[in-house]
Order: C-alpha cells, then structure tokens, then sequence
C-alpha cells in the first residue's frame, strides 16, 4: 500500500502551499494509490526510468530508487533496467543512477527472495505437482500444532490444479508476504496477489496458485484443523488457464 507522503508540505508547505499539496495529496495521495490499476513495483519501474532518461540523478532520483526496492524491485531487476535504459537514455545517464543504485542495494549480498520467512529448501518432495522450481521453509511442527509453511515459487511456477478435502472443517489459509501471483478457483477469473494479501480456501473447492511470469512469489500456507483431511493433485495449469 502506498504510505502517506508528507515531503511536500514538510519542503514547501510555507513556501508554496499548492505546490506541496499536489505532490502529497494527488500525486502520491492519488495517483501512486490506483494500485488496482497499475501495481506500485510497476509505477516505481516507470518512475525510475523517467528520471533516468531525464538524467534526473539526483536526490529524488534515490528517494525513488529506495522506494522501487521497497516494492519489491530486486537488484538483479534494477541493473536490467538500468542497463536496458541505457540504448534508450544515455550511457551517461545510466552510469549516474548506477553509482546510487550500487549505495540503495549495497546490503543485498544477492537477490534475497522469500520474503521475511526465507527461501528455505528446493520443494522435492512435491516437485511432480509443480510446474517450475519451488522451496519449502517450514515454520511449525505439524506433530505440534497446526502445520504451517512458507513457499516460494520462482517466476512463473504453480502448483497443479488441487482440492483441500475434509469430511469437517479443513482448508487453508494463505497469507501472500513477498512478490506478486495468481490464484484462481475452477471456473472463476485468476485473482492478482501481492504481498499483504491473505484469503481463506474452503475445503472441497478445486484452485491452484502461484507466481506471476515475470516474479517471484511468496506465501505463508497454514493448514486449517478439519476431520479425515488431505489434498487431491490434479491436472497442470496449462497456458489456457495461466495468465500471461
């Protein structure tokens, strides 16, 4: 969610009043808030490549480069789409955001993906029901407690079309923490995840999930207490059904 911006006002809220409220309450009130049209990792990807190409490497040029990593531009994307903009904006221009960009990222060892749980470990052992690589970062015992997981799917992995089944109670509940994906019950529209996302799939109901082609994707899976509870793997998501 785009946070409150206040830097206008707290600038030029003296100084030019009009000014301040139109960056703090419509470009960024307004505008960076129509997340159901365009996503906020995507407008900062704009944002970034506008001032590139306008060599607008300065503070604000960092302030949006800091912003574009907190939502969820990798380091790995940034130098892509510096390097990219470079043919387009001037090799100039890119080396000067390269030598901020180096600074925002200078902490990121390599592209950290999981969200705040971790990668964990390659998802073996129910590969056969992916399409694409996942990983498995179990957070509870299940002999303890409910079973709880964090799963990663690299960009453009799912898992198979599948139905939580219970004779009482049962499901799942996912809590989105990282990236960007799908989830899409049989004969329903796909639904766009992000994280911050959480829902709740009853039992019974066929659905499958996973991550956008061009992200990775994270969520917290928690299995909900139910009697004779157990997963039925069915068909892959074929193209057909796979938003592109």
């Amino acid at each position: 969610m785009a946070e409150k911006q206040t830097a206008g006002r707290d600038s030029l809220g003296e100084f030019a009043p009009k000014f301040a409220q139109l960056n703090d309450d419509v470009l960024f009130g307004e505008v960076w808030s129509r997340e159901d049209k365009l996503p906020l990792k995507l407008r900062s990807i704009v944002t970034v490549s506008a001032l590139v190409s306008k060599g607008m490497v300065d503070s604000s040029f960092e302030y949006h480069a800091k912003t574009a990593k907190a939502n969820g531009v990798t380091k790995t994307e940034m130098a892509e789409i510096l390097t990219h903009l470079a043919f387009y904006a001037g090799w100039p221009n890119a080396w000067a955001a390269f030598r901020i960009v180096k600074e925002v990222y200078a902490e990121d060892k390599e592209d950290m993906h999981g969200g705040i749980f971790g990668l964990g470990s390659p998802n073996s052992a129910y590969a056969k029901y992916f399409v694409g690589n996942s990983y498995l970062n179990a957070l509870t015992d299940p002999k303890e407690t409910v079973f709880a997981a964090n799963v990663t799917f690299e960009p453009g992995c799912r898992n198979n079309w599948h139905i939580h089944k219970a004779s009482k109670g049962g499901g799942q509940i996912l809590l989105c923490t990282d990236g960007e994906g799908w989830y899409q019950e049989e004969g329903r529209e796909p639904r766009s995840l992000k994280a911050g996302d959480t829902f709740f799939i009853p039992a019974g109901v066929k659905h499958w999930h996973g991550a956008k082609a061009d992200s990775w994707f994270s969520h917290v899976a928690i299995e909900c207490p139910g009697e004779n509870t157990s997963t039925e793997w069915l068909e892959k998501v074929d193209n057909e059904h796979y938003p592109r």
